[in-house]
């Protein structure tokens, strides 16, 4: 099995199965079971062609035979050696250039000695004996030749010897196309069957697929149930040996589930534990002189700003692809463009949102309620009296993405202010309440996220903030 498992590798180029490399595993077991059964049947349709086709030349070698025992008899009767030997049983040996022929000729003998069948007009068959060979006495020679009209024949070819009359030649010869006749039937007739075979093994093939792999299309429904948050954990019952990997994947949905919450705790009670001793700060200084009031309050307002920015950054960090976690963009939007319509009441804005339903943030809905507040609320700060909020799901190579564009009316900003602005705590304008850590906060939590926060020049002639997000996988 080694020694024939090697020969039939190297038939296949090893490039062949490059094409599949990313292929699912469906499609390969599928194309390889279609490849070897193509291989298969054909081989095996070789083998019956041949086989077919020496079982026929051996029945028709037999007829002939049988037509040239009949002459020997007719040779060996008691009479004239040289006589008529008449008819042998068959009427196509009296028809002319029928392709049923006969002849009886003495070794090396004048043409006058030679006795022919009717149907040969005269004409002669052709000897088996290869040329410059001595034919050995008593042998049954087989195989094909041409008669007088060039049509091809099969042959058989005997030696006798009748005693004192001496040696004769027997040559008997029936038209070969009815053997390539009878083969291209079989082979007519083996191709529709096997055609037929190699459909009806195509389609067990993909119906065996189909339910063995049933088991891992039932786990991948199971984990893009738990991606899109339809569902916490794997259910079901799976064969011996997927079921391991079921059990192994919830156990990890679990242990990822008690981090998470861990960390949120720990989050809440760092944030608790610094919140209480600023304010307990703030209020002390109350009784202190104005000057170092006024500091104090500063820096402990400083403080609280980069407490929050850094409690922030590690609940984002911490819940940032969690799976499951899936968010509904529109409410988010609308609820945030009436917010900062009422907070920006004296500028008279006006926020538009667009944003259709369904687009779904992959993350925590305060995440992105942190994200689109600090863009819209920037965006408003430097509006003339418009603010456009867009919100859209973009497919990129196999993943979906959530683009929020905010883009305002305001004074605009140059090339390389825009990425001032992006850098921790910068801020371009003392003039404009705040601390300076929005646009940072915007920046670093996409990135947790795998996103990115870009500013460019908007066509209302303001700033746009570009928001790409990981979108919902449906």
């Amino acid at each position: 099995m080694r020694a024939l498992a090697k020969p039939l590798g190297k038939t296949v180029p090893a490039g062949f199965w490059k094409p599949l490399a990313g292929r699912s595993i469906a499609v390969r077991l599928a194309v390889s079971s279609v490849f070897w059964s193509f291989v298969i049947l054909l081989i095996a349709g070789l083998i019956l062609s041949a086989v077919y086709r020496d079982n026929t030349e051996r029945a028709f070698d037999q007829r002939l035979l049988v037509f040239a025992n009949t002459l020997a008899s007719a040779l060996v009767a008691p009479g004239d050696p040289d006589r008529d030997l008449g008819p042998i049983g068959d009427p196509r040996f009296e028809l002319p250039l029928s392709g049923w022929y006969w002849e009886v000729v003495r070794p090396n003998a004048r043409e006058q000695n030679i006795r022919l069948s009717k149907s040969l007009f005269g004409g002669q068959l052709p000897s088996l004996v290869p040329q410059g060979q001595t034919p050995r006495f008593g042998e049954i020679r087989r195989g094909y030749g041409q008669a007088p009209d060039e049509r091809g024949l099969r042959m058989v070819e005997r030696d006798i010897d009748v005693g004192q009359e001496g040696r004769f030649i027997i040559r008997v010869a029936g038209p070969a196309d009815e053997i390539e006749g009878s083969i291209r039937n079989f082979s007519f007739a083996l191709l529709v069957t096997f055609a037929a075979l190699g459909v009806a093994l195509g389609a067990s093939t993909l119906l065996q697929i189909r339910f063995g792999l049933q088991p891992l299309i039932k786990l991948r429904g199971a984990l893009t149930a738990i991606r899109r948050g339809e569902a916490d954990r794997i259910p079901g019952e799976f064969p011996r040996d997927i079921a391991p990997l079921a059990s192994e994947l919830n156990l990890l949905l679990d242990t990822n589930r008690e981090i998470l919450e861990r960390a949120r705790t720990q989050v809440g009670n760092l944030a608790h534990a610094l919140k209480t001793p600023l304010s307990i700060i703030v209020n002390e200084a109350e009784s202190a002189p104005e000057d170092v009031a006024a500091k104090v309050r500063e820096q402990a307002a400083l403080m609280r700003d980069q407490v929050n920015y850094y409690l922030d950054r590690a609940r984002a960090a911490a819940l940032a692809g969690t799976l499951g976690t899936l968010t509904e963009v529109e409410p988010v939007l609308a609820g945030l463009s009436r917010t900062f319509v009422k907070i920006y009441r004296d500028k008279d804005l006006d926020i538009a949102v667009q944003c259709l339903a369904g687009v779904k943030f992959r993350g925590e809905r305060q995440d992105l309620e942190e994200m689109a507040g600090n863009l819209i609320d920037n965006a408003a700060k430097w509006a003339a009296s418009h603010v456009s909020v867009t919100a859209s799901r973009v497919e990129d190579l196999d993943r979906p993405w959530l683009h929020i564009l905010i883009d305002d009316d305001g004074p605009g900003l140059p090339e390389e202010a825009r990425t001032e602005m992006l850098k921790r705590g910068r801020r371009l304008d003392e003039t404009k309440p705040g601390s300076g850590l929005g646009l940072s906060i915007v920046s670093d939590l996409a990135a947790l996220y795998r996103g990115r926060l870009r500013l460019e020049p908007s066509p209302s002639g303001g700033l746009r903030a570009r928001l790409e997000l990981p979108g919902d996988g449906g």
